[in-house]
């Protein structure tokens, strides 16, 4: 190292320049020097110094690293975490990185700290973000910060500590069973279908009953074809969902099902089958009729779709859901991600194990499915209990 006297406007009317060898250029070879500033030799010496560990050690030039933003990581990290992942997973962490964006996106990488980060969580948790969402944005910024460290951007992941924040019961939280209201209870699914028999429009029967007695994704049924039937088994081959963010009935996606385990076959109900049945003479008739007409029309037979072959997508189902809902007196917020949960309490009534419910659903959430079903058999015993006390309640007299 050496040093240079140069002229300031500080206090002491001088500053040195220490200046010194960092290693060589990795290509080529050509020697590289450091030059720092600073009030004294000692501080000078220091920031050069800082400067060369950084090369050597992260392989970094200082100067650049401060233009390293959250957001250029973050965008660097989805371009590489995208690849084989479906479009609506992307979408999710696209989300949850706008959201990250809202806090540090011009935030050097390396300046971002576990406390500042969890001011965020913090924040996100106080304006009344649901925990999943908090839980969401912290798993995203943890995999943009392990690929930071990855990079060589930081020393330290500012995510490892954080707490996503607990929010303080209220009396209402804790009298209100938010596992009943995730799924239709007997009386309530019973309710519902007699209305779907009763008011349903097209499609609506055999949607619903479906969605009810199989425990598919509403994405999944939307997706079936009729090759995917199997009348002679009766059952299903689930293999794909439709996947149609912008509610666009042209623009959609056939994708693989959100999972692996998601791949399965199910068996179905007799009756289910025949209304199925029923439904694809009246298909093959309308098919015929519609191509004697018009050009215009998809050879992809979809089970439940327009004239011209197109699928209806789930916001149709949405929407006839609540056409149904209006005729009950059903109060639960529900949509048709309810029949998925209603199919595993309607399967633990019935005493089918955990196991076999789960690959019946093709589960993507043990601790969702586990919930519900403990839930469902704790309350059989429960009612066991309260059966055994009337039955013999002559002789509990005592």
């Amino acid at each position: 190292m050496y040093f240079e006297k140069i002229e300031s406007n500080n206090k002491q009317g001088f500053k040195w320049i220490c200046i010194g060898d960092g290693p060589p250029d990795p290509v080529t070879g050509k020697r590289t020097q450091i030059k720092r500033r600073g009030d004294s030799k000692k501080e000078a010496s220091a920031r050069v110094k800082q400067a060369v560990d950084l090369l050597v050690e992260r392989g970094i030039n200082e100067k650049k690293l401060k233009a390293i933003t959250f957001e250029i990581v973050a965008q660097d990290w989805l371009g590489e975490y995208s690849r084989g992942k479906k479009n609506s997973t992307i979408r999710v962490r696209k989300n949850e990185i706008s959201t990250l964006d809202e806090y540090m996106a011009k935030t050097n990488i390396d300046k971002i700290s576990t406390k500042g980060y969890q001011r965020i969580l913090n924040d996100l948790s106080d304006k009344g973000r649901a925990r999943s969402t908090v839980e969401g944005v912290h798993v995203t910024a943890g995999m943009i910060m392990k690929y930071a460290l990855k990079e060589k951007y930081i020393k330290d992941n500012p995510c490892s500590g954080a707490v996503i924040p607990s929010r303080v019961l209220t009396v209402e939280d804790i009298e209100r069973n938010p596992i009943e209201d995730g799924y239709l209870e007997r009386k309530e699914i019973t309710e519902f279908l007699e209305a779907v028999k009763a008011h349903g429009l097209e499609y609506d029967v055999e949607r619903f009953y479906l969605l009810a007695f199989t425990g598919m994704r509403s994405g999944e049924l939307c997706a079936l074809k009729w090759t995917d039937v199997d009348f002679e088994r009766n059952t299903i081959r689930i293999t794909k969902t439709l996947y149609n963010p912008n509610n666009n009935m042209i623009e959609f996606e056939i994708t693989p099902p959100k999972t692996a385990a998601a791949i399965r076959t199910v068996d179905v109900n007799d009756k289910i089958i025949t209304a199925l049945k029923e439904l694809h003479s009246e298909y093959k008739v309308l098919k015929q009729a519609v191509k004697e007409l018009t050009d215009d029309r998809t050879d992809d037979d979809f089970i439940f779709c327009r004239e011209n072959g197109t699928p209806y997508i789930q916001k149709s189902i949405i929407n006839r859901m609540q056409r149904i809902l209006d005729k009950t007196s059903i109060t639960k917020k529900a949509t048709p991600h309810i029949f998925r949960h209603t199919h595993i309490s309607m399967m633990a009534e019935a005493g089918v194990d955990i196991t076999t419910i789960m690959k019946r659903v093709g589960h993507d959430d043990m601790k969702t499915t586990l919930t519900i079903y403990t839930h469902v058999t704790d309350k059989m015993k429960s009612d066991a209990a309260d059966k055994v006390n009337t039955h013999f309640q002559e002789i509990l007299q005592f």
